[in-house]
């Protein structure tokens, strides 16, 4: 009987090739943007779990709410590890990482240095608790010791090829000398921290501060699986007061209850590992992560997407009811029970299914590269992977039951004698589903659309706002452990023709420079109550000038007044932070290290410029002056009258020139700037693709069923004509229901969307208006289209021969 359901539904497939191809090709589409998605949405959601005990990991942040302002940072104090490990029962073992930024690296006895991005200092317990495979080397004392490294297998090729580097010495920034003691397998690609080569930690002297106000280290730590997040979080507060207290009472000269009483806070909040990839974005992160809200966002589409394509099969199978109503009332009549007609559709509906999905099998694979271009993932489809293949078959089942359900018992509903004779009193019943259907798809493309037109709208806003500063035609040199003359640099590139100004800085209004904060009162008042926390940056003379900020009062540093070295200049956030009709010549203290402070004063103050993500507001900033030599990037404003590349290649040969053998790195400004956004780039590229195949997809529908609807009415259509009709009143008669459609999912969509943009927008502190031409040109393209694909059939019923449809009469 099966083999008997799948000839017929062939044949049927093979009769009506039109609608079966809209068909399929629709459901194809559908699926495979939503397998495409749903590759991205699993990746995101699979951060850190490949950890054997990731449920019982948690990282240590720092919540630091202090006089109004407030901040969440990874850091932590670099005593904590051995406070959680010896006095919370419940914690089994805990690691620290300290990373610097970009370092030096080579291999002993060679000049070639290597700038390492992915390096960091880690406690020996790392592999204790992470499951990073130790391929080479004892995984019970690597990193013990002082000065040992353990290097990835990718790092372990780079700078020894095939040979086994265990024993093997390397010099980190041409200084220090380390013995590689380990290889450990690559960290998989959804690892929320990627390091190629690990520093014991072991010796550090920056990790051997006493201090537990001084947060310098990320801190992880294993507990016990039976112990609850809340009783771990209240425990590690507990110990922080116990150790904390003391301090803030002797630098800040009050007490934590004080503190408090103010309005403050310090303490800390527990992160579980495989949440931090898609819920944390503190100050500090080791990568830039995801973003939960647009994984639902992705997902949201996915479903849409593939609802629109089954709402289209739907359609057109209960549209075209009425030319197998016959078929039916005659199966009826000899002998077909309701079951087995229900049986029959769903087997159609199914066999459609599984020709739709190994056709979106392949629109993935083909599509697939583009779209890893797109996201920057490396994702793949896991043919080989049971699960997917189980996954597989029980979407063509669950697709094609639903998608199938309701035109098969709508079907097999028909009363024989009835249908026989000609009457379909269910035919009002399928008009008015297939309305709300296609009023449902048309609503979904214009939200995706209207969605689509605000993103762009926004990134575009955050493009042109002016910022405070000039990003454009500034080039920046990676400049940590700079082995040569800074001055020698600097007066060099200065030489060059199309140099206009250089400055060596630590910090830069992007993100991965702008990383400092610091505890600031006014000289004479409690640190603790009358404090702020603020931005302290360093930089050198040229600042200003080279970033095209502008002064609001006094002056920036000179090199005429020696007095500058115990200057800063701030914003004018931080003046309205502290209340100062008059800032300048005002005098601050920061906290100098064992129980002293140091006095600033203040001799300018600068044009607020955004330093940060424009998701937030302009925050209090101070910057102090710093030697060249301490700075980590030389910053360039040039205006390359003969080309980029050019101008690049003259600054490469400056650089080589002063510093041979060290490792040339260079970025723009503006491409580091654009790159603060670029996960809200590409979710604008994702809603316009996938906007795009929502709105084709659902076109495809309204095309079959403005043909069915033509070839319906063609009687009335030819007597229309005979009687004097013009071309233009059929072609509006045939338009005007499904355009009275789209109307309809106007007006449902327009709320919607407004609703979900504006929450949206409300994640950036700079942002656009809603405006009401966005939501009028949304609903004036999707008439637009609906009325060009209705009027393609309607043109072609209008201008047929009305002899042909009348022949029978």
């Amino acid at each position: 009987m099966f083999k008997n359901h799948i000839k017929i539904a062939w044949r049927k497939i093979k009769s009506q090739r039109f609608y079966a191809i809209i068909n399929i090709l629709g459901l194809a589409i559908g699926i495979s943007s939503c397998l495409l998605i749903t590759l991205l949405v699993v990746d995101e959601l699979s951060y850190d779990r490949f950890h054997e005990q990731a449920e019982n990991i948690y990282r240590v942040a720092e919540d630091l709410k202090f006089n109004g302002e407030r901040k969440e940072y990874v850091f932590s104090p670099a005593l904590l590890a051995d406070a959680l490990r010896s006095e919370i029962p419940e914690v089994i073992e805990a690691v620290r990482f300290r990373t610097y930024g970009t370092q030096l690296l080579r291999r002993e006895g060679t000049l070639q240095n290597f700038k390492e991005d992915d390096i960091t200092y880690v406690d020996h317990e790392v592999f204790d608790i992470f499951t990073i495979p130790i391929l080479e080397g004892d995984p019970t004392t690597v990193l013990k010791e002082p000065n040992t490294l353990v290097l990835t297998t990718s790092a372990a090729r780079k700078y020894f090829g095939n040979a086994n580097p265990v024993g093997e010495s390397m010099i980190l920034d041409d200084a220090e000398t380390f013995k590689v003691v380990g290889v450990c397998e690559d960290l998989p690609a959804n690892s929320h921290f990627q390091y190629d080569v690990f520093l014991s930690a072991a010796g550090l002297e920056e990790l051997k501060n006493a201090m537990w106000l001084s947060n310098n280290a990320i801190t992880y730590f294993l507990a016990r699986p039976d112990v609850a997040q809340a009783v771990l979080e209240e425990k590690a507060n507990a110990l922080f007061r116990k150790y904390a207290a003391p301090e803030m009472q002797q630098i800040a000269g009050t007490t934590i209850e004080e503190f408090e009483a103010a309005g403050n806070f310090l303490r800390y909040n527990l992160q579980p590992l495989t949440s931090i990839h898609l819920q944390s974005n503190m100050v500090g992160e080791h990568e830039v992560n995801g973003n939960l809200a647009y994984v639902q966002i992705f997902g949201a589409i996915a479903i849409f997407i593939l609802l629109i394509a089954c709402i289209n099969f739907m359609n057109l199978a209960t549209a075209r009811s009425a030319h197998r109503a016959l078929e039916v009332g005659m199966r009826k009549v000899l002998g077909s029970g309701k079951k087995e007609l229900v049986r029959q559709f769903l087997t159609e509906s199914v066999l459609m299914t599984v020709i739709a999905f190994s056709l979106a099998l392949l629109m993935s694979w083909l599509a697939l590269p583009a779209f890893n271009e797109l996201t920057n993932k490396s994702l793949s489809i896991p043919l080989s992977q049971p699960i997917f293949l189980g996954s597989l078959v029980l979407g063509i089942l669950v697709v094609g039951l639903i998608s199938g359900s309701y035109p098969a018992f709508f079907l097999a509903a028909f009363e024989p004698l009835k249908v026989i004779k000609g009457k379909m009193s269910n035919q009002e019943g399928g008009n008015r589903l297939r309305q709300v259907l296609v009023t449902a798809q048309f609503t979904i493309s214009i939200v995706l659309m209207i969605g689509t037109g605000i993103t762009y709208s926004q990134l575009q806003f955050l493009q042109e706002k002016r910022l405070g500063f000039e990003r454009e035609q500034v080039m920046i040199l990676r400049t940590n452990n700079f082995p040569g003359s800074f001055e020698g640099l600097q007066n060099q590139l200065k030489a060059l023709p199309e140099v206009q100004h250089v400055s060596a800085t630590c910090y830069l209004p992007v993100d991965g420079y702008c990383e400092g904060d610091n505890a600031i009162w006014e000289k004479g008042k409690n640190a603790g109550t009358d404090g702020r926390n603020a931005g302290f940056w360093f930089a050198d003379y040229g600042y200003v000038e080279t970033l095209g900020m502008s002064m609001a009062a006094g002056r920036y540093f000179s090199k005429d007044f020696k007095s500058d070295s115990s200057a800063i200049v701030v914003n004018e956030a931080f003046v309205d932070a502290f209340g100062w009709e008059d800032p300048i010549n005002k005098q601050v203290e920061i906290y100098g290290g064992e129980d002293t402070t140091i006095i600033l004063s203040v001799i300018g103050v600068l044009k607020n410029f955004n330093f940060d993500n424009l998701r937030s507001p302009i925050e209090p900033l101070a910057i102090q002056l710093v030697e060249p030599i301490a700075s980590t990037a030389v910053i360039i404003r040039f205006d390359a009258q003969a080309g980029v590349n050019a101008f690049v290649d003259k600054v490469s040969a400056t650089w080589e020139a002063t510093a041979p053998n060290f490792p040339f790195e260079y970025t723009f400004l503006d491409s580091q700037f654009d790159e603060m956004y670029e996960s809200d780039q590409r979710l604008g590229q994702v809603l316009t693709i996938f906007a795009g195949l929502a709105i084709f997809i659902a076109c495809l529908g309204l095309l079959a069923l403005a043909a069915f609807t033509a070839e319906r009415r063609r009687k009335e259509i030819g007597i229309r004509k005979v009687l004097g009709a013009g071309v233009h009143q059929l072609v509006a008669l045939l338009s005007k229901e499904f355009l009275m459609l789209v109307t309809i999912a106007i007006l449902i969509a327009v709320p919607i969307a407004y609703y979900f943009m504006n929450e949206w927008l409300q994640d950036f502190a700079y942002r656009i208006e809603l405006q009401w031409w966005v939501f009028a040109l949304a609903g004036v393209v999707a008439i637009g289209i609906a009325l060009l694909t209705v009027s393609f059939q309607s043109v072609k019923a209008a201008l047929a021969n009305p002899v042909n449809s009348l022949r029978s009469e």
